[in-house]
Order: C-alpha cells, then structure tokens, then sequence
C-alpha cells in the first residue's frame, strides 16, 4: 500500500530487515467452500492440483466435512493438510452436529485439535441466539484456553431478507456484525463481508491489530450481497492487504474463499482458484 510520494504505510507491526528475512512464507490455503457445489473431497484435489498450502474445512451439509476421520483420509491422500476448520454456523447449517450452537463450536475445536489445523473460524452469534450470545465471549475464551486452538471471530455484514433491496437497519447479529465491537484475542478478517458491509478492510484490520488470526482472501464491489469474487476483480484492497500482512509479523494463513458456483466445468474452476493463488503468491510475497 502506498501513502503521500509512494511511501509506505505499516499497517501493522513492522520486524527489522534481518527478522523478516528469517520468517516463513505466509500459508495459502484454499477454502472448500470454494469448490461448492462439489464435495469436500474435491477441495483437496484441486488444492494438491494447484499447489496450495492446505484447506480449510468448512463444516456443512456434506456429509464427509462433518467426518473428522474422512477428512484425515483425504488429507493423508492428497497430502495437503487441514490450516483451519470453519465451525457450522451459517443458516443451513443450523442442524449440523446439533441444534445447539455451542456444541457446534466445541465440536469444530475438538476437530481442529485431531486434523492438527491451528485454527477455527466462528460467526458472531445471530440476534436471536440470546443465550449463546450472552455467553458467547466466554466460551470462546474456555475453549481457546482448554486446547490451544485459536478461536478467530469472523467480520460480517448486515442480512438483508430475500426480496428486500436494503439490509435491515437492525443487525441480524448480537452484538454487531464487527467483532472488534465486543474485543476478542483472535479476529479473522473476511474482505468479501467487508464489500458488503461497506466497511474499510485496512481500517478493520488495524483495529484487529495483533489479533488478526486469519484472513478469508476474495473481492467485492460494494453489492449488498455476499460475492467472495476472485481477488483483483473488485474493489476491495486485497493486494494492499497481502501486502501489509507479508511486511509485518503475521503469523496466520490466508485463505481462498472463492465463489465458483458459475464455473461451467472443472477446467473453469480450477483456472479461477489457480488464478487466486497467484495473486495471493504474489502480493504475500515476504522481503
């Protein structure tokens, strides 16, 4: 990113030129979300097949992302490991291994301690999630502390109900669609919910400040809908993001959350996901 003359801006904490020389290349994993409406199974194969860094699982109504031992299997077989698991907490997943949101997020840390993946992914709780709303901040804390596991809450935007133009003035989320408004020790940072909320994605990131755990990669135009395009395709700053996050001390994973649903065939899917790494390659690409 480029401030006044061209001069860089730190947009984060900034290591001297001999520790940034020695640190490790940000991991760039590929959601399964991104191969949705295929199968779990094909994310690992278009990850080995790409190149990335690893997958991470998104928990939802197939039946395999809900199998922990399955997906060790394809993980073992195409060699490319879990980096994060993404609780169940989207709308359709509300049955997902229980009715009872907490559950839920117990069972996607136990996951993530077996698949050996650092991190997991959660939604701020919905409005009418009252008790697990109230509780919300110390459950993440107890399970953080129990297994090690970095619980990263997930920006969002405002829900905006099927044939209304507008979103509703009322959050569809308690307390907020922005997690920095309760604090948390890890935060992830999605650009696409960033698009739709209207919401500056630097600012968001610097509030995050060193709780930036995870970062969802995809684009947005400002639609009020949730468009997770290939990075580079709207307006959003993902290469200045890259950019900041290779230039400082962030030790998270980067991941793809694409959507490829209107590829009309592999080849096209797999020429946007391949098309995403580079970017991601590119701008992430530490001095």
């Amino acid at each position: 990113m480029s401030g006044a003359g061209g001069a860089r801006r730190a947009v984060f904490a900034v290591s001297s030129a001999g520790e940034a020389r020695r640190r490790a290349a940000v991991p760039v994993g590929l959601s399964s979300a991104s191969v949705w409406p295929q199968p779990v199974g094909a994310a690992f194969a278009m990850a080995a097949e790409l190149g990335y860094d690893g997958v991470e699982l998104m928990v939802w109504a197939d039946p395999v992302s809900q199998d922990v031992r399955a997906v060790a299997r394809l993980a073992e077989k195409h060699g490319v490991p879990v980096l994060s698991v993404h609780a169940p907490c989207l709308l359709i997943t509300q049955r997902v291994w229980s009715a009872d949101p907490e559950v839920r997020l117990d069972r996607a840390v136990s996951a993530a301690v077996e698949l050996g993946a650092p991190t997991v992914v959660v939604h701020p709780p919905f409005r009418w999630q009252r008790r697990y709303a109230e509780n919300f901040p110390r459950i993440v804390d107890r399970l953080e502390e129990r297994d090690g596991v970095r619980v990263a809450v997930e920006n969002m935007f405002p829900m905006r109900p099927l044939g209304r133009r507008r979103p509703l003035s009322v959050s569809g989320f308690r307390p907020s669609p922005d997690p920095t408004d309760v604090g948390y020790a890890n935060y992830t940072l999605d650009l696409s919910h960033c698009a739709a909320a209207h919401v500056d994605a630097l600012e968001l990131a610097k509030r995050m400040g060193g709780g930036l755990a995870h970062v969802h990669l995809a684009d947005g135009t400002g639609a009020p809908v949730d468009e997770h395009l290939v990075p580079g395709r709207g307006t959003q700053p993902c290469a200045e993001l890259c950019e900041e996050l290779a230039l400082g001390d962030f030790d998270g994973a980067v991941v793809l959350e694409v959507n490829t649903r209107k590829a009309r065939d592999r080849a096209e899917r797999a020429r946007m996901l391949a098309e995403s790494l580079a970017f991601a390659r590119r701008h992430l690409a530490r001095p």
